[in-house]
């Protein structure tokens, strides 16, 4: 029997320069969802995704005021949201009361997120956002036999 136990992944990686908006990263980001199939199978999730890419380069742009990495990866168990900035200076959650309009962008990501995890850099940082899909019906058997 042959060993099967190798890593399978696939990603995608885009620079988004300040001048891109972050529209660009939550459009690149549901085409990359819709390619594994999330928008039929985990529509929710899909949106959720979307709305940590949106925060996570938000503040790469407003905070760090650097160009974000935006790298995507699924390896059959989670899909990997990381986002890189050149700032060496990492992200503090925030209280922030009810009438602020800002804040809330890594209490949003930990909500959302089934991980999430701050990495220091050469240069820079990455934030790193982990999303497991919901198990299929198929799974879902197996796991009960």
């Amino acid at each position: 029997m042959a060993d099967d136990s190798s890593m399978r992944a696939v990603g995608w990686a885009r620079s988004l320069p300040i001048s891109a908006g972050v529209r660009e990263a939550r459009n690149w980001t549901r085409s990359h969802m819709t390619a594994l199939g999330w928008d039929r199978t985990a529509p929710a999730l899909v949106d959720a995704v979307v709305l940590a890419v949106s925060e996570l380069v938000t503040n790469a742009h407003v905070h760090a005021h650097s160009a974000a990495q935006l790298i995507l990866t699924w390896d059959e168990e989670c899909l990997h949201v990381t986002v890189h900035d050149a700032s060496p200076r990492l992200p503090e959650q925030r209280r922030t009361d009810h009438d602020a309009l800002g804040g809330r962008g890594l209490l949003l990501v930990d909500a959302l997120a089934d991980d999430w995890q701050i990495r220091r850099c050469p240069r820079g940082k990455d934030v790193t956002a982990c999303f497991q899909p919901p198990a299929s019906e198929e799974g879902r058997a197996r796991e009960a036999e």
